[in-house]
């Protein structure tokens, strides 16, 4: 069961202000001045004790009175996360194992989400349907997101126990010459939001946008409710060297976008596409919270190589010190 959340008492700036004011006066006055303004300032620190904490800016975090569990201030989705799930975005080591969004053969998602769950990955990503939802759940044991371009699609397969939806990633779809502009994945997002409004939306950043711009609608997505902005680029690359030059090359585009957003929105960066166990390290030192890998195991056939693979990623990420929030 979820620990009851005892928020932390947040001062008004205005009273940050004064009491700051008080200090100088207390330096500067004498003692009945000293007396004065020290009792105005125990009267206000009183007084902003004993009323509601006003929530701070969806996105921000907070944690358990143990201090162990971290959990978004305000009626933001994400706070009806799995602790697990907020833990390893909290430590920025968050693993998500992508089976495809196209990716509707059963034995393939199958193979995937055990292999996910024996390598140590936190989450796993389907297509949006609600036999392939059960189906990840059955065999992983984790939670379970789903991903589509449809809004639509996505109800029925939150009431199959997805855990979140993802508007993205949009990779399977370039190769049919089919783009998502900035104002296509503005909409999409709005109307995912209206159709969900309690349930945790990540949202895929384009990355045939020019960076600025997909910097500029990772902010607006998180105005229009976005929980987490995942980050892409490994279709677009062209790496020209051999060995781990190449696979840095492979993931620069992603690892690009994840420096850039991540120090322009206050929620969870995920850094998805084209990236490996060389470079996850990377996606984590440029700011993602957390990483998306697809097709370095979703295209092998055999059970125990996806397992190794999934295990070399979790090392990977596991190798440096969590970080703190």
């Amino acid at each position: 069961s979820m620990p009851e959340l005892k928020l932390p008492v947040v001062l008004h700036p205005q009273i940050q202000q004064q009491a700051r004011e008080g200090q100088r006066i207390l330096a500067a006055g004498d003692g009945d001045q000293q007396l004065a303004a020290l009792g105005q300032q125990a009267w206000i620190i009183q007084q902003e004790l004993v009323q509601p904490v006003v929530p701070a800016a969806p996105g921000l975090l907070a944690r358990w009175e143990d201090g162990s569990h971290p959990m978004p201030l305000g009626m933001s989705p994400a706070a009806s996360l799995p602790t697990s799930l907020q833990r390893a975005l909290e430590q920025r080591r968050l693993l998500k194992v992508i089976a495809g969004l196209a990716n509707f053969d059963s034995a393939s998602v199958a193979r995937v989400a055990r292999a996910a769950a024996a390598g140590g990955a936190d989450l796993v990503d389907v297509a949006c349907d609600p036999e392939l939802v059960a189906l990840a759940a059955a065999e992983s044991g984790l939670p379970i997101c789903v991903s589509a371009v449809d809004p639509e699609l996505f109800p029925a397969a939150v009431a199959a126990g997805a855990a979140m939806v993802e508007i993205g990633n949009y990779d399977s779809f370039y190769p049919q010459g089919r783009l998502f502009d900035a104002a296509e994945v503005l909409e999409l997002t709005r109307r995912t939001r209206q159709l969900l409004p309690e349930v945790t939306l990540s949202v895929t950043v384009p990355h045939t946008l020019p960076l600025d711009q997909q910097e500029q609608l990772a902010i607006d997505l998180v105005d229009a409710g976005a929980d987490w902005i995942q980050t892409e680029g490994g279709t677009s690359a062209n790496p020209l060297s051999p060995g781990v030059q190449g696979l840095i090359e492979k993931a620069s585009p992603t690892l690009a976008a994840a420096h850039v957003i991540s120090r322009a929105v206050a929620v969870p960066v995920l850094c998805a596409s084209g990236l490996s166990a060389v470079t996850l390290p990377l996606a984590q030192a440029a700011g993602a919270a957390g990483v998306g890998v697809g097709s370095a195991i979703n295209r092998l056939s055999d059970e125990l190589a996806m397992v190794a693979v999934v295990r070399g990623l979790r090392d990977a990420l596991s190798a440096l010190n969590p970080v703190q929030v």
